[in-house]
C-alpha cells in the first residue's frame, strides 16, 4: 500500500511492522529444545496491587464502550502530562468523546504509554506515539469507536487516534494505543476550506489562519483532547532527524501521568 502524507496508518511498512511479530513469538523461541531448569530458590516479595478497571487482555471491539464507560463515571480524570526529553506537555481531555477519554485514561494509569516512544514524526503535519520495540504489559488488540464531534477538529496541538484506513476499516475505529498531536501549518481561509474534509465554520477557519493545524484530517480521525501548555513541545519533537520510515533517530520515550485535581 502506498504511504500518504496524510495518512495516521498505525504500522507503517518496513523493520518496525516485523518488530512486532517477533515479540509475539518470544514467548514461543524461549527455551526451545533445552531441558528444563528449577530457578534457584528467592524470597517471595509481594505482588504489586492491583488497579482498578478492566483487563487489558479483555478488551475487544465488541466489549470496549460497554467496559470503559463505567470505568469513567467511577474513575474520571480531565487532564493528563505527558513527559518528555524535550519538555512536558499538559493535556486535556474531551468531556464528548467519553470512551477515547476512558481509554487513554486506563492506559495511562496502567503504565502502557510509559513503555512506548514516539514512533513517527512528519515536521509540518504531526508526531505519532504509542509504539515500543520493549512492551511488556499484555494488552488486547481492540479498537474503538469513532467518536467524531464537529467541534473538535485538528488544529494545532489537537490529540487525535490513528487507525487503519478505510479499506481494512470501513467503520474508521480508532487505535486503541497509537495516538498523535498536531503540528500543521498556518493556512489561508481558502487553503483550508479546500483542504477540510467537511464544512469549516467561520471559528475553525480563523483558527487555522491564527494558529494552524491540518484540515484534511478533519471528519476522518477522532480528536479526543488538545495541548493546554507546552506546544513548543511538539514542535521539538517534530525538528528530531528520522529514518526513511519516519522513526526518530534518537528514541524519544514517553511518561504520561493522569493529572489528580
Amino acid at each position: 500500500m502506498p504511504f500518504f502524507f496524510t495518512d495516521l496508518r498505525i504500522c507503517p511498512p518496513g523493520r518496525h511492522c516485523a518488530v512486532l511479530a517477533c515479540w509475539l513469538t518470544i514467548g514461543l523461541l524461549t527455551g526451545c529444545g533445552q531441558a528444563e531448569k528449577k530457578p534457584p530458590t528467592e524470597p517471595e516479595t509481594p505482588a504489586a496491587p492491583s488497579l482498578p478497571g478492566p483487563d487489558l487482555t479483555a478488551l475487544a471491539d465488541s466489549n470496549v464502550a460497554a467496559l470503559l464507560t463505567p470505568y469513567l463515571n467511577q474513575y474520571p480524570g480531565d487532564e493528563v502530562v505527558i513527559r518528555t526529553r524535550h519538555g512536558n506537555m499538559r493535556v486535556r481531555l474531551y468531556d464528548d468523546t467519553p470512551i477515547h477519554k476512558a481509554n487513554f485514561l486506563l492506559l495511562a494509569r496502567r503504565g502502557v504509554f510509559d513503555e512506548t516512544v514516539f514512533n513517527r514524526v512528519v515536521k509540518g503535519f504531526a508526531i505519532q506515539g504509542g509504539r515500543g520495540e520493549n512492551r511488556t504489559i499484555r494488552i488486547a488488540r481492540y479498537r474503538l469507536p469513532p467518536e467524531f464531534r464537529p467541534q473538535r477538529f485538528h488544529k494545532r496541538g489537537a490529540l487525535g487516534m490513528a487507525r487503519y484506513d478505510d479499506d481494512q476499516n470501513p467503520d474508521r475505529r480508532s487505535s486503541s494505543t497509537d495516538f498523535y498531536f498536531v503540528q500543521g501549518e498556518k493556512l489561508t481561509p481558502d487553503q483550508s476550506r479546500q483542504m477540510a474534509g467537511r464544512a469549516l465554520t467561520p471559528e475553525q477557519v480563523r483558527t487555522y489562519a491564527s494558529v494552524g493545524g491540518v484540515p484534511a484530517l478533519d471528519g476522518k480521525y477522532t480528536v479526543f483532547g488538545e495541548v493546554v501548555e507546552g506546544l513548543e513541545v511538539i514542535d521539538k519533537i517534530a525538528a528530531e532527524p528520522v529514518d526513511p520510515y519516519k522513526w526518530p533517530l534518537k528514541d524519544v520515550p514517553i511518561k504520561v501521568e493522569v493529572a489528580e485535581k
